[in-house]
């Protein structure tokens, strides 16, 4: 005897013996639900800081969060759930990167960006121009090591590289950070 009816989205959900089944399965998705709308303007953020625009920043956080629900009963076991879901988007973004598609297309212009009334915003424009103009991986290495301040091996970890590759990484888009820079007066890094 089936104790779950087909699932919404098309397949047959896991079916158990239990009949505590259904409130497990809804409960986990509360669970998953509750935690997206907590985090999502977080995970937007760190997407928007690894793309540079906020159309991909979405797309990107779309795609981590879909990663996430299939993945959520190890995401919610794991010893930080914030961290599973940074590592989710920070591999889904040097993935996207790699495909064929981002090479040959390349969207310039698009709507246009409404930064926050700053000191010097000239030159936040062109330290975010530096940053957009890295390699994805070192760019991801400098937002989780210098914007979130994560030490070498947890970023390591996020990045599923050694810490010398972090290490590396890190000192090759800190030179290519300084030689576009080093107009700047007092720009230091």
């Amino acid at each position: 005897m089936d104790l779950f009816p087909p699932s919404e989205y098309g397949t047959e959900s896991v079916r158990q013996s239990s009949s505590a089944g259904p409130l497990i399965r809804q409960s986990r998705e509360a669970e998953y639900t509750e935690y997206v709308q907590a985090r999502l303007p977080w995970l937007r953020r760190i997407a928007y800081r690894l793309t540079q625009d906020w159309q991909l920043a979405d797309d990107l956080t779309q795609v981590a969060i879909t990663s996430l629900y299939t993945h959520w009963n190890r995401a919610r076991d794991a010893s930080s759930t914030d961290a599973y879901a940074r590592t989710i988007l920070v591999r889904a973004f040097i993935a996207e990167r790699r495909s064929p598609w981002t090479r040959r297309v390349q969207l310039d212009g698009g709507y246009p960006e409404h930064a926050a009334a700053s000191a010097d915003h000239d030159a936040r424009l062109d330290v975010r121009a530096a940053l957009a103009a890295l390699p994805p991986r070192q760019r991801a290495t400098v937002v989780l090591r210098y914007c979130y301040g994560l030490p070498i091996d947890q970023t390591a970890k996020e990045l599923g590289c050694s810490e010398g590759t972090v290490k590396s990484q890190t000192a090759k888009a800190l030179t290519a950070l300084r030689r576009t820079l080093a107009p700047l007066e007092g720009w230091k890094v």
